[in-house]
């Protein structure tokens, strides 16, 4: 059997005043191909991906717009991160202060964004949710980026393909969304455009699961899979509230028969209770 080779990935945090993007990070793991992975970040979820990221093995480059909100955000790992070690190293202090201490040292930090880019092997981008102004950052780093990285976005809401029509590697861009508290939740969704490559995609998913998350494959649809059921589901609440929850609106087409669903019933498809629904339970 072929011994694998030990490779090196270079991972980097950049943070807008309001919002922080994983710009690349670092692996450390045995694979035969050179492969580049990075994870993301935004507001509410920056220091717990920074976090995660490093925790797993990564060392990752916070990048920001000035020393003070860097250290800020330093201190806030840290912080978060004793609270783990509390908790998962009860009985073993020692050990939690070794965690904290390995986990830290693959923490570094830097104010310029292009000098760390220039060896990036993933750009993951996850500030204010923007066209322009994201269009604009992609646009900047494609320039610096190394041909062989890869970008992503943790964007909620915006299209992957008109990202990656900022740049010149469509077929390197894809996206990555976590959901928060990023610690707990395992969930991630990975999307794939039409012009993203299946080794770029795989990549994607490989990183999703080297940071102990759970990958799901989405189309380039606005909303992805979670918040395009979310979204719709949260309206349609306030709506109820807006008119009264005791009306009835028998025109209304929300409310109108499925005929799917009656077709699934009249073929006795009923989900779990019979083995077989949208898809069969074996």
């Amino acid at each position: 059997m072929q011994k694998k080779k030990r490779t090196t990935r270079r991972a980097v945090l950049m943070k807008t005043t309001y919002f922080l993007s994983l710009v690349t990070s670092s692996l450390q793991a045995q694979t035969p191909l050179p492969t580049h992975y990075c994870g993301a970040c935004s507001t509410c979820l920056s220091i717990q991906k920074y976090k995660v990221a490093a925790a797993s093995g990564h060392t990752v480059v916070l990048v920001d717009q000035s020393d003070e909100i860097l250290k800020k955000s330093t201190k806030g790992i840290e912080e978060s991160l004793k609270r783990v070690t509390k908790k998962k190293f009860a009985d073993k202090p020692e050990a939690g202060a070794e965690f904290i201490e390995k986990t830290l040292k693959n923490l570094t930090t830097s104010t310029d964004a292009v000098a760390v880019v220039h060896s990036t092997d993933l750009v993951i981008e996850a500030i204010v949710e923007n066209q322009e102004i994201k269009n604009e950052l992609f646009k900047r780093l494609d320039k610096f980026a190394p041909e062989h990285t890869i970008f992503a976005s943790n964007t909620s809401s915006l299209q992957i393909t008109q990202l990656a029509n900022s740049t010149t590697r469509q077929d390197r861009f894809g996206g990555l969304h976590f959901f928060n508290p990023v610690p707990m939740m395992k969930l991630v969704e990975v999307i794939k455009t039409p012009m993203t490559s299946q080794k770029t995609f795989e990549s994607l998913v490989d990183f999703s699961k080297a940071v102990g998350k759970s990958p799901v494959s989405c189309k380039d649809t606005p909303g992805f899979i979670v918040n395009r059921l979310l979204v719709p589901y949260m309206m349609e609440a306030v709506r109820l509230f807006e008119r009264g929850w005791h009306s009835l609106e028998p025109n209304n087409p929300l409310f109108a028969p499925s005929p799917l669903l009656n077709k699934l019933v009249k073929e006795k498809k009923l989900g779990k209770k019979t083995g077989e629904g949208f898809y069969k339970y074996k």
